[in-house]
């Protein structure tokens, strides 16, 4: 665990893997820690977003570092959807995603991983995942616990447009496009569903925590 001060009101918390981001972040918020406005997951770091009149950073950066770590990994290395509860984020409810599985690198995906391409569609859809964190752009969640046959490198040459509402694979994750950018992730399908929009509450459908199904539809 390395700890480093970020900007003048947080603390970046660099781990190892992504189970032990999610098992402080589960332990982090069982405790009531004055100053801690936000708690911000990544794939191998944690943001402590404070408030810089109410926390001590120094004082802070000690307590996270007597939190046990030792076993995250067994926990849920394979799915992290199944951890235990002391080591995954709060269940923030299910969302069922329809999908037309008719992606660019459906095929491609079915070579890489020795299935069909209709095996993958039904690994894709047989499995519940769950966000367990965002990034790249607004509203894109980063999905893990999936069938752990379907993990793919991206693709060798990212593609200058994705459209909105590309559903794709890279390495354990899964994920949606919610707007139109670049991207290299295999392309299995497409869904409808808005995934990021300003004039909704929240705007993100795809947050930390939330249970996702993917359901195919033609």
């Amino acid at each position: 665990m390395r700890i480093l001060p970020c900007a003048d009101a947080g603390l970046l918390v660099e781990l190892d893997e992504l189970e032990q981001v999610l098992a402080l972040h589960a332990a982090l918020s069982e405790r009531s820690l004055p100053g801690v406005l936000d708690l911000i997951p990544a794939a191998r770091t944690l943001l402590v977003s404070l408030d810089p009149e109410r926390a001590d950073r120094r004082a802070l950066a000690e307590e996270i570092r007597r939190v046990p770590l030792t076993g995250a990994r067994s926990a849920g290395t394979g799915s992290v959807g199944d951890q235990p509860a002391g080591g995954e984020l709060a269940d923030r409810g299910l969302l069922t995603v329809p999908v037309i599985y008719d992606g660019a690198d459906l095929d491609a995906v079915a070579e890489l991983t020795g299935l069909s391409p209709r095996e993958v569609v039904d690994a894709h859809t047989g499995t519940e995942w769950r966000v367990a964190f965002g990034g790249f752009a607004p509203g894109f969640g980063y999905l893990v616990g999936g069938d752990p046959r379907l993990e793919v490198p991206r693709r060798a040459e990212s593609r200058t447009g994705v459209p909105a509402g590309s559903v794709g694979l890279a390495g354990r994750f899964s994920g949606v496009y919610p707007r139109t950018s670049p991207g290299g992730w295999q392309l299995i399908g497409r869904t409808e569903l808005e995934m990021w929009r300003t004039d909704r509450e929240p705007p993100a459908l795809l947050r930390p925590g939330v249970r996702v199904r993917f359901e195919e539809v033609s």
